[in-house]
């Protein structure tokens, strides 16, 4: 028979029944649910696996400071959210073309600690369309010059919208002049 006069310690089984009122405090659940939310920060590995990059890219780009994780107390990186964002931009502005210095120059003028919003993309976005503009624009002049060139069929190289004769246009600068947009009237070279 059971001592009434000493507690008993053992746990109790039977299930609780009353409905729990108190607000969920819970920083990891969506409010008015118990469904978790997807985890603020992310491992290297989430990162990975949701931006498509190497662990080795990833660490890449941390050490030019495009993405900067914090740290847990055992020293594992953890990344924010926003951080997909800023490695997919990377990923797409390289695929472009463009440096990865001129990328990282771009994204520093981006807030940390909290996800971009588009006001933020937009700023970042005006200078890169600028930049794309620009390369269409090239891209566009050397295909019509390649076109004249493969159809043009003058047979003469005195008309040749490419003919650099004695190499005048190594006064404009490095690299295919003419084809960067540049005129042989502007190396000095008289055309009949």
């Amino acid at each position: 028979m059971p001592d009434e006069t000493r507690p008993d310690t053992r746990p109790d089984t039977r299930p609780d029944t009353r409905p729990d009122t108190r607000p969920d405090t819970r920083p990891d659940t969506r409010p008015g649910t118990s469904a978790p939310l997807p985890p603020r920060e992310l491992t290297i590995g989430d990162l990975s696996r949701r931006t498509g990059l190497a662990v080795s890219a990833i660490r890449f780009y941390e050490s030019r400071g495009i993405v900067a994780p914090q740290r847990t107390a055992a020293g594992h990186r953890r990344y924010l959210r926003a951080d997909i964002r800023r490695l997919s931009f990377v990923k797409i502005a390289q695929e472009l073309g463009f440096p990865l210095a001129e990328i990282a120059e771009q994204l520093a003028r981006l807030p940390q600690g909290r996800a971009p919003t588009k006001a933020d993309w937009t700023r970042i976005g005006r200078r890169f369309r600028r930049d794309i503009d620009a390369r269409i624009a090239r891209l566009a002049r050397l295909r019509d010059t390649l076109d004249t060139c493969i159809g043009c069929g003058c047979l003469s190289l005195r008309r040749c919208a490419l003919y650099n004769p004695e190499d005048c246009a190594n006064t404009l600068g490095p690299g295919p002049r003419y084809l960067m947009g540049q005129r042989p009237a502007d190396a000095g070279v008289e055309r009949e």
